[in-house]
Formats: C-alpha cells, structure tokens, sequence
C-alpha cells in the first residue's frame, strides 16, 4: 500500500511526535510504501511568520496545493493526517480526496472541540464549549491566554464541521472514552476507529530488580506534579524518581523532600530501562490524556501503575495493574502508592505484561492500522460511485469549509470504563 503521512511537529517533540515516528516504522517494516510530509512549528519564527501562520491556521492554500501534487506524485492510496495545526491547516484534507486518496485522520487531542486541546481549565476538567458555546473559549482566553489566539482556534474549528467532515474516511481515536467526547462534540459516530498508542517489543528492554517509584512526563500543571510532590513529603519510606523538564520544574525542586530525584529529561531507551527497574509508575496528569505513550511503556515493561482516575487513564488502568486515586487528591495518591508498593510486585507485573501482549504490541497495532486503512479505501470506492467529493477549488482551498463536527467505527478494545466529562459550573 502506498501511504502519505502529514505532521505538524510542535516546538518541543512530544508523545505524538513519537507516534507518528513509530507508526511509520511500522507499516515499512510491513513492506508498506510510506512517505511523510513534515512540517514544524520551529518554522514559525519572528512575527512575521507567527502573522502568516495566524491568516492561515484555518485555511492554507499553499498546504492545500503541496499536499495534493505530493500524492499525485507518490500515488498515495492512503494520506493519514496526524497534526495539522497550525501550519497545514484544515485545507488539506480535502486537497488529499481530490487528488485521489482515501483520507485518515488521527485525533491524538481535543483541538477539534476545546482550544487548548485538554478540556482544562483553572487546573480542572471544563466541558463548557462540548456542552454550550464555543464562545466560553474567547471569554477565558483559552488559547494561552490569548483572545487573538483564541479567535484563530475558533476559525480554525469551524472550518472542521460539515463538507470538511465527509472528506475524511476514518478519524482514529485513541480510546473509547476520547471517542464518546467526539461524538458527542458531533463527530460522524460510524466512522471513528479505536486504534490505541503502541510499543515494539523490540524496545523493551529485561526486567532487573525493582525498587522505588517512578514519574516520566512534562512538569506542567496539567500533569498534576504539583499533588505528587505534595503527596511524596507523607511517603518518606518510598523513593521517587522525577524524568523529565518543564515550566514546574525550579518549583518543584525546590519543595521536593529528600526521597525525590530530578534527572531531568532522557532519550527513550534510557526511560524503557529505568521503568524496568522500577516498582511502579506514578501517572498523576488531571486532564483527558489521549493515549500516554508512558502508560503503554510501563505495561510493557511490566511496571505497575497509580494513576488519577480521569480520563483516558481510567479506561486503559484497571484494578489489575496496579490503582486509581482521586485526581488532585494528595493523602489519596499517597495511600495508593503505598498499597501498590506493599504488594507482591510479581502478579502486578504479570498483569502489566499481559495486557500488553493482548492490547498494545506493534503487531496487533499493525493489523488495527491495515484494517482502519482498508475501510477508509472502501468507503473512498463507494463515496466515489456517489459523487461524494468537494469541488476542485474548495479542496485546494479557496474557500473555507461548511457548518458541524462527525464520528466512527470502534475497533476492538480492551475494557471499557465509563467516565463521564464534568461541565464546569
């Protein structure tokens, strides 16, 4: 199969960027002809460029118009979508249907429907805009604070909803709970496809002697690092390892008790190995995570988990892995890593392992990824003996797409826990 992947890789690399990276490993290992259109948004330097990006965030003719002549000349059968914001915008998605290809579109955040992309605000879930108006976003300046930034993000929603929709055969989420929000954000429910986060079992390094606990994530305020190093001053007896760096990280050091070390960020074989010399992982984060790829990397590496029980975490963490606590919840985190930590380590690491082998290894992705890709070709094929398509001068851009946001196919998943989004009073 020929392939075209588009990405919009962010200033500072991140889960999806690995993602991408991965995925695209993956389907060549498989004998699958994979090109990739990169962009990133160390290209928007200097206010110049930021101007150019902000016109653009909602419709990029020069996107549109590269994207289709890169499928033409690659043949592509499939062009999968992983970011486009800001820089490819939402043009090309319709430039990539016109010129042939069937069109996937991973949905690895909430951009579609919150303009900070968390449902997150004042460091608690907020579902006004899925719930009520989009407007709330301009009020709070959601975007960074930002009310120009926050304007552009609402253009840039509306240009997702209606025609912009049906140019699109499969939108991949990354659990069912995300696929509910997107339904519910009036995604088209029979064309979303639950395919999660993944590892190779070639990355996964033995297990060694296990002891202490481990953080591996961004020190920001969603993450909810503030709760775990609050938490860590009443669990003296239990080390924590922190990896990783981020805006907290001064503030966090410095509040620290002496059981906590901060290492700073590590290349990701050294994150592997470190989790397989742990006790357990800590996974305190207080917003709808999409699918984190540490969550995948621990079970892999047999590590048992803590984590808040809140979105995405809530689904994937079941009472066999290790335990949930209340987000934001210190004394709750504390009597949980404690519980975990006393246990027998072998049975929860047994478990960890096992639901790795069941749900998240490269060849069960493989097969989620090559399914998702067959059904996008054949709704192509028979959209196409409908005269489903856009106009050429729409699909390269020239005008911005219509009115509401569309839904999928769910593939099978490991089980399910229901957790309903709380709207903000």
């Amino acid at each position: 199969m020929k392939i075209l992947v588009l990405h919009n890789a962010y200033r500072q690399r991140g889960g999806e960027d690995a993602v991408v990276e991965a995925e695209i490993a993956l389907l060549r290992r498989a004998g699958h002809e994979v090109h990739l259109h990169h962009v990133s948004n160390q290209q928007i330097d200097g206010v110049g460029a930021r101007f150019g990006a902000l016109v653009r965030v909602a419709h990029n003719r020069d996107a549109a118009r590269q994207v289709a002549g890169l499928v033409r000349e690659t043949q592509a059968q499939i062009v999968h979508v992983h970011n486009f914001f800001p820089l490819l915008s939402p043009a090309v998605h319709g430039a990539a249907r016109q010129a042939g290809a069937a069109v996937v579109q991973t949905l690895h955040n909430y951009r579609l429907l919150c303009a900070n992309a968390m449902f997150l605000r004042d460091g608690k879930p907020c579902t006004d805009c899925l719930e009520g108006s989009r407007t709330t976003a301009l009020v709070h300046r959601c975007y960074r604070g930002s009310l120009p930034g926050s304007a552009t993000l609402m253009a840039m929603q509306r240009a997702t909803r209606g025609d912009w929709q049906e140019q699109i055969d499969r939108f991949i989420v990354l659990t069912r709970f995300s696929r509910e929000i997107f339904v519910r954000g009036g995604l088209p429910a029979d064309r979303l496809f639950v395919k999660p986060n993944f590892v190779a079992r070639a990355d996964i390094p033995p297990a060694n002697a296990r002891e202490g606990a481990l953080f591996v994530g961004r020190l920001s305020p969603e993450k909810g690092v503030a709760s775990l190093i609050a938490a860590w001053r009443s669990i003296p007896e239990i080390p924590l390892t922190v990896i990783g760096s981020g805006p907290l990280d001064a503030a966090l050091r410095s509040a620290a008790p002496g059981n906590v070390t901060f290492i700073g960020p590590l290349p990701r074989d050294a994150v592997l190995q470190r989790m397989a010399q742990a006790r357990l992982l800590v996974f305190p984060s207080i917003w709808y995570e999409g699918f984190p790829m540490t969550l995948v990397e621990a079970m892999a590496a047999g590590l048992p988990i803590v984590a808040a029980r809140i979105g995405a975490a809530a689904e994937i963490v079941t009472p066999e892995l290790g335990a949930l606590f209340t987000p934001g919840d210190t004394q709750d985190l504390a009597n949980k890593v404690r519980e975990v930590h006393g246990a027998d380590p072998g049975p929860l690491s047994a478990a960890a392992r096992r639901q790795y082998e069941l749900a998240y290894t490269d060849d069960t992705n493989l097969a989620l990824l090559e399914r998702c890709y067959a059904e996008a070709l054949e709704r192509r094929r028979r959209s196409d003996g409908q005269g489903l398509k856009l106009g050429t001068a729409q699909a390269l851009g020239e005008e911005p797409g219509g009115p509401d946001l569309g839904g999928a196919c769910a593939s099978p998943h490991p089980r399910h826990r229901e957790v309903q989004p709380v709207k903000r009073g």
